[in-house]
Order: C-alpha cells, then structure tokens, then sequence
C-alpha cells in the first residue's frame, strides 16, 4: 500500500508540473495576443472590469504576457523561488475571487466561478508538483532584484514625466499629477489606460513608457530567478584526485586531461572511483568528455551530478561523449546527438606514400628540403627561459584574437603540473620556431592535440609539417595513437560530397560552409582529413529537444565563440579571479607564475596546511603555485590522508 501511494503521488506530481507549465504558456499567449490584436484585448478587459473576474494572469497586456512567459521558463527549469511565488500570487487570487463571490451581483456570472475553479485547479497543481521544484537561486540576487526594481521605477517615472510635461500632455496639472499617471502606466500589468485623468499625453509617450517598464520589468525577473554559477576554480585538492584517476584509467577517452582545466568544477561519485568535471555557463552545468575514473562507477557520478543541476535549477548537458559515455548517460535519461567526429591517428599505420597522401608528402618534402625541423620535447624537459620565450611567441600569434577551446583545450601553458605534455617546435633554417603545438598526455601511449600556433606571413603547410613529424617520430616518446582537432558535422561534408546527396544534405552542408567564414567548420574538417586518420564519433547529450537552443549557446559561450556581456555594476554576480591561461613555468628554486600571492604573516614559504572547516571537513591552502600545491597534496594522499567528501 505503501508503494502504491508513492506511485499515485509521483504520478500527481507529474500531472500537476505538466499543467502548470502549460497553463502559464497558455496564460502568455492569450495576453500577448490580447496586446496585438486590439479587439480580443478589449473583449478581455472588458471582461475583467466591475463585477466580472478572469482567471489568474490573463489581463491581455503585454507585460502580464512577459510575465507569464517568464514563469512558465522558470517554473521548467525547477525554480522553488518561481514555485512559492506562484502559489502567494495564485493564492490571492483565489481568496479575492472566493470573497468577490460571495456577495449576490458577482456570484450570478458563470464567468466568475469558471475563473475560479480554473485559478484554483491551477493552485491545485502547484500544490501537487511542489516536490519537483528544488531548484535554488543566490540569496543576494534577492536583493539586487529589489534595489534594480526600486531604482529603475524612479528612472522610468521621471523619463515618463519629463515627456508628458514636454508634449503639453499634463498643461494645467501639478507634478504629482503627471509622476501618478507615468507611475500607474510603469507599475500595472495590463495595457488598459485606466480610468479618466486630467494627464493627456499622446499616445507614443504611452508606448515609449510601456517598452521602459516591460525592459525593467525583464530584467527584474532575471536578476531574480537567473541560476547559481556554482563554486569558483578547480581546488587543488580536486586536481590532484583527478590526476590520480587519469593515471589508472586516463586511456580511455582522448578528452580525459581537459577535465583538468582549472574553470572546471568536479563531483566525484561516493565511492571516488569516478568524477565529472562541469563548468556553468549560463544556468547550463555543461561537461566534456566521458567521465573520468572507473567505467562501473561512472553511473554514481552521473547520478550525483544530476542531482546537483536539480538542486539549483540548471540544466545538464554534455558536449564531446564518446558512444561509450553516451550509453550510459542517456540510461538516467539523457538523449543524444552527434555533433561531429574526432581525428585519430594511429602512428603505427601512418604513411606517406600512395595517391592519397601524394599533396601531404609533397607539402612534407618541400619544408623539409629547405631545412625545417621539429624539436620535441615534454614540458618538463624545457628550461624555464626557453619556455618562457615560447609563451611569448604564443601570445603574439594568437593577436587579439581571444583564447578559444573548453571540451579539446587545457586553457594554460607551461604549467608545472603539465610536464608529462608534448612540445612540438617547428624551426626554420636558423632554428627559429615558427610554430609550436602542445599536446597533452592521453593514457600512457597516446597524445591529444591541445594547442595549435604558427607564425603569420610564413610558408605554407607548417603545421602540417609539424603534425607529420609528430606522427612519424611519436614511438621515440613511446605513442601509439595521436588525437588530432575536433570535425564539427563530418559526417554532412562526407556524405554531401557522395554520388545520390538528397536535396536536404546538400542544403545542410552548404549552410555549414556559409557559416565556416567565421567559424572554420570545413577547413578544420578537410585540414584533418588528409592524415587519413580513424574517425571516432562524438555526441551532444542533453535531457530535451526544448533545451537544445540554451544548451548551443551556453557551449557557444564556453568554447569561445560566442561573448555575453556581463550586467553592470552591482548587478553583476562578483567573478573569481581566474587563472592565467598562459603562464609561465619558474625554476624550482624560484617563485613561480601563478601564485596565488604571498604567505601569511609567520608562515614558512612552501607550507601546505590543512584547515577545517564545516562544510567539507578540510580544505587545502596553500603559499606556493598550483603545481606545487597540487604535488604535495598528491604526496599527502600517499600517506593516506583521504580527500575531502563533497
């Protein structure tokens, strides 16, 4: 019996989230309309005037149609703030409607009790589906919401009543005549120009009004119920347990080392044997990758992680899964697509000859000839000024040009931590480099391409001669297979190129090469095609196809391709101080870039102390750099001191 109530309940849970959302997207539509087709917004307010009542939040106006639509997004996302806001404002509703109709002339009206039992059937289902909203907000932005309404109320009401006593609309009335009537056109949610008043301004001064206080109005609402960016960067505590489950299982998935960028956060599964690493972008917890650690314990991961995003509110995505990590995702209900194909070379198999590679081999033999080569080196085997001048190379090639890369880019170089990383150096004659590429460990045989500069004006095909060199020379580094750039819609190209291409592929594939102007879509696919390398697909996991806009723009955002400005002032959410994407790497016995600043009064240089705390039971600091950090926490770990539970 008891589990039958359970399933009753949940299935009651369920109806009622359903019908919520749909009555506030039906509640907007109806009051958009009414704001454009004048006769059906009349006939509403006609309606809703005297003794006759409409339901809750049909007023047939604009910004009681923006309102609407802006619940209804944050009741979809779990918002609990957006849920108790309902139920107060549905409560009133009914309650007023509950003593309208107990006097004779409003109860005659059929109207008024089918308004009601509407309003009511829709408290009804907040009430049923309130577990399903657990979604929670940054206390401060409360009070940001209030101080942006208060102050943006006062700036709209004077720039209201500076128009309507300069178009003569308020001649022979006091000042707090003209502020009353700009401050009821600001406040109402209906476009109704209300009663009678002495104030008579032209009409575009009410539209001009309108669109202020509906901006306002927006922005209020965002400030509001926009969601938690969740903590800052990567600890090193977190850093260093992640390092230790990529030395075990870091060969199965090429991504597997980007989850060490340091504007990643992580939860691990309760066992530790398996971590996520997310970063949120816009109220998405977006993930790269497979998750790292033991493939049994990624579903525990996997649950934890979700259960976070619901917790706050956020969406949960994942951009460059393997099949693998697909499988498994979209068992706790995720569903996939695939978004392009990653480049996989196998070193053993490589070679130059044959028809096919015949421009690869001509392009590799001309460099060659003129006296080019390729330097390689890891990371740890550059002196610290020879790094230091890579740094700066990197830096001026890239321009203004910001850093891109977030799911195939580690986002720094010359890291201390990174010294297991691959320095490719291509020289010109006088052993100058003209262009460097990084490549970060994958498993113990393996490299992953994460960072990509060559010098502008110079010969043609340094890169490629640079890759080849890799390929070629890679069982001297003890590699077998090297991961090569990421192909955005592979498959489109491939297939568009065939005999029998429908007329929809061609379309599709020649709306991509529209947009590869800006974004490099077919030259990073054909500059990667001619290894002839082993293509492996890579999917976009996402929970629903109404998420996929928010979920393109937020991995947008992350790789780079897209900027949001940021609110200004106090409105804006405090931001962490990143770290440095390029640094460089000091000697041992020196300070090193990167440090999060000097030690505190008393404290000997190099120290790591462990602090307790509430939340987590410990938390590491540290005096030193990251890398220094991050190595003596993993030497603390040796000797058993167990990482901080979540």
């Amino acid at each position: 019996m008891g589990l039958l109530r359970f399933a009753r309940s949940d299935r009651a849970g369920r109806w009622g989230t359903a019908f919520t959302l749909w009555y506030l997207r039906a509640a907007a539509g109806a009051d958009l309309l009414g704001g454009v087709w004048a006769p059906f917004g009349r006939g509403v307010r006609r309606h809703d005037a005297e003794q006759l009542y409409t339901p809750y939040l049909l007023a047939a106006g604009f910004t009681s149609g923006l309102f609407a639509a802006f619940l209804a997004v944050t009741i979809r996302r779990g918002k609990r703030a957006a849920w108790v806001l309902n139920v107060l404002l549905c409560g009133a509703v009914v309650a007023g409607l509950g003593c309208a109709l107990a006097s004779p002339q409003a109860g005659r009206h059929r109207q008024n009790w089918a308004s009601l039992a509407l309003s009511a059937l829709f408290l009804a289902a907040l009430l049923a589906g309130r577990r399903s909203f657990r979604g929670r907000g940054e206390p401060a932005d409360a009070g940001r919401a209030a101080g942006l309404a208060l102050a943006g109320t006062a700036v709209c009401v004077a720039v209201g009543t500076a128009l309507v006593t300069a178009t003569g609309g308020g001649t022979g009335t006091a000042l707090g005549d003209r502020a009353r009537y700009t401050l009821s056109r600001v406040v109402s949610l209906s476009s109704d120009p209300g009663p009678p008043t002495r104030v008579h301004a032209p009409g575009w001064v009410g539209v001009v009004v309108g669109v202020l206080s509906a901006a306002l109005f927006a922005l209020v609402l965002y400030v509001a119920f926009r969601a938690p960016r969740g903590r800052g960067a990567l600890s090193a505590g977190d850093e260093a347990a992640l390092r230790e489950l990529l030395e075990r299982h870091g060969g199965r998935d090429s991504l597997g080392y980007f989850a060490l960028r340091r504007d990643k956060r992580v939860i691990f599964s309760a066992t530790a044997k398996a971590a996520i690493a997310y970063r949120v972008v816009g109220g998405v917890t977006l993930a790269s990758g497979d998750p790292i650690g033991d493939p049994e314990a990624w579903p525990g991961a996997i649950e934890r992680w979700l259960a976070q995003a619901g917790e706050h509110g956020w969406t949960p995505a994942v951009v460059g899964a393997s099949e693998e990590a697909g499988v498994v995702y979209a068992r706790h209900g995720l569903d996939a697509l695939e978004i392009g194909d990653e480049a996989v070379v196998d070193t053993a198999a490589f070679r130059l000859d044959g028809r096919s590679m015949r421009t690869v081999r001509q392009a590799h033999n001309r460099l060659r000839q003129r006296g080019y080569t390729v330097r390689l080196r890891r990371h740890r085997e550059i002196p610290a000024a020879q790094m230091a001048a890579l740094l700066e190379r990197a830096r001026r090639w890239r321009g203004a040009r910001g850093e891109r890369g977030f799911s195939m880019a580690l986002g720094r170089l010359g890291d201390g931590c990174d010294g297991a990383c691959v320095m490719a150096e291509c020289l010109d004659p006088a052993g100058v480099p003209r262009a460097l590429l990084s490549f970060v460990p994958w498993g113990a045989d393996g490299l992953s391409l994460d960072l990509m500069r060559r010098e502008g004006g110079g010969d043609n095909g340094l890169v490629e001669f640079t890759v080849i060199e890799v390929v070629q020379r890679s069982a001297g580094l003890g590699v077998r297979r090297v991961s090569l750039n990421f192909a955005l819609f592979r498959s489109v190209f491939d297939r568009a190129s065939r005999l029998g291409a429908g007329p929809a592929l061609r379309v599709w594939r020649s709306l991509l090469a529209f947009c590869s102007r800006w974004w490099r879509i077919e030259s990073r696919y054909r500059a990667n095609a001619k290894y002839r390398p082993a293509w492996t697909p890579r999917y976009l996991l996402f929970r629903s196809a109404g998420e996929l806009p928010r979920v393109g723009l937020a991995g947008a955002r992350a790789e780079g391709f897209l900027t949001v400005p940021r609110l200004p002032g106090a409105l804006g959410r405090r931001r962490r101080p990143a770290v440095p994407a390029e640094r460089a790497a000091a000697p041992s016995g020196g300070p090193r870039p990167g440090t999060r600043g000097p030690a505190a009064p008393g404290a000997a240089p190099g120290r790591v102390r462990i602090i307790p705390t509430e939340r987590s039971g410990r938390r590491l600091t540290s005096d030193m750099g990251d890398g220094r950090a991050v190595a003596a926490w993993g030497k603390l770990r040796r000797r058993g001191l167990r990482r901080p539970s979540r």
